[in-house]
């Protein structure tokens, strides 16, 4: 936090200076020009080549339809009942910024799951921070729908969105993951402008029977542990001879992964939970509220209800949660660390505001002065109340 403050501070006093600075310190990358050029964009299309451009653009088409598809549920309306009227609009944010990490790996599918949503419920501006930023992300970013990006990260790239420099604009929201230092520095600054979440490492839980199929729940397992060696995974079975299945299966899987390593340091920490029957497991399930939630049981839509508190959830043996990650639709920006309890996944609506107005005519106002007369008298509001009985 003192790092994350000092670096905030710096960024807020000196702009594009202290951004060039901490980038150069930070990334080891000494920039001149912060935005990606359209050369640039050009360049990464060829160089990102024919084959991945139609990848992402699939997938793109596909989480386009699902965040079209979520903003139906989004409506304005309006009534009217005895003089009085009332409604709500649906208003797009203006300007919202998307972080997309650098890291050891390009991570386009996280451009296409934070851009999409935004563009689809009307935000008119949408900028990119991201470092070290790789072709295949410059194309995603593009694809998506973006209109400014710039090659820095970290948490001058979080400051710089939140308080606006000289190149960089201010921002009314800022989402997408990042390390620990970036969801600090966004912990940081929400209050100056909106966020999405405060997501920690990568968690999955699974279930599974003796349904299951034990090469795909090992699959999954090592899938989810490649992302950080902080993961979180949880395999809970009423079944011990799928337990033994499964591990059979995750000693010859590991072997073929260039990432082994993570996985491995990964699994130091890996829980394996045997239970009666299902109806436990889902009791555990709902106490956990896992990032991702996987249902690998015979007929799983039957828990479909009994389930609560998750990030995202898949059922059946073939909803892999790669899919999810990639290009099923629902985004795959998820709440961790039990935050699922009383929060969903990034959406459209992380993007609007619902917004209310009332217009009250003579005889509504007569309608509802009792009640607003009486409930400021109990909170001892004496103006609140005589502002209503001067209406009458």
């Amino acid at each position: 936090m003192k790092t994350v403050k000092y670096v905030i501070e710096e960024v807020r006093r000196n702009g594009d200076k202290a951004v060039r600075k901490y980038t150069a310190i930070f990334d080891k990358v000494e920039l001149k020009d912060f935005k990606v050029s359209k050369r640039e964009i050009r360049e990464a299309y060829r160089e990102a080549g024919r084959e991945t451009v139609e990848t992402i653009r699939k997938a793109a088409t596909n989480i386009r339809r699902f965040a079209k598809t979520q903003l139906k549920n989004f409506q304005d309306f309006e009534y009217t009942e005895n003089g009085v009227t009332v409604g709500q609009k649906i208003i797009p944010l203006e300007r919202i910024g998307v972080y997309v990490p650098g890291g050891r790996y390009p991570l386009p599918s996280t451009a296409l799951m934070c851009i999409i949503p935004a563009k689809v419920a009307g935000v008119r501006e949408i900028i990119v921070c991201s470092p070290k930023i790789k072709p295949v992300t410059i194309v995603a970013v593009d694809l998506s729908g973006a209109d400014l990006i710039f090659k820095i990260g970290g948490v001058q790239a979080i400051a710089a969105m939140a308080y606006g420099t000289e190149t960089i604009p201010k921002v009314d929201k800022i989402v997408g993951p990042g390390n620990i230092y970036v969801t600090t520095a966004k912990k940081e600054v929400f209050g100056d402008c909106g966020i999405d979440l405060l997501a920690g490492p990568s968690e999955i839980l699974i279930i599974a029977d003796n349904y299951a199929n034990p090469k795909f729940v090992a699959a999954d397992l090592l899938a989810q542990a490649e992302h950080d060696v902080n993961t979180k995974i949880f395999f809970v079975t009423n079944s011990k001879n799928l337990i033994k299945k499964v591990n059979d299966e995750l000693k010859i899987q590991i072997k073929k992964l260039e990432t082994k390593n993570i996985i491995k340091e990964a699994f130091k920490n890996k829980k394996v939970i045997l239970v009666k029957n299902l109806e436990e497991a889902i009791k555990i399930a709902n106490q956990i509220a896992p990032e991702h939630l996987a249902l690998q049981v015979k007929n799983p839509k039957k828990y479909l209800n009994q389930l609560k508190n998750y990030g995202s959830l898949f059922l059946n043996s073939y909803s892999a949660v790669a899919f999810g990650d990639y290009c099923s639709g629902p985004n795959h920006v998820l709440p961790t660390d039990g935050t699922s309890r009383f929060t969903g996944g990034l959406s459209v609506k992380d993007f609007i505001k619902i917004q209310t107005y009332q217009y009250i005519t003579k005889r509504g106002a007569k309608k509802l002065a009792s009640i607003a007369k009486e409930l400021a008298s109990f909170e001892g509001l004496d103006a609140h109340k005589k502002s209503v009985e001067i209406r009458l």
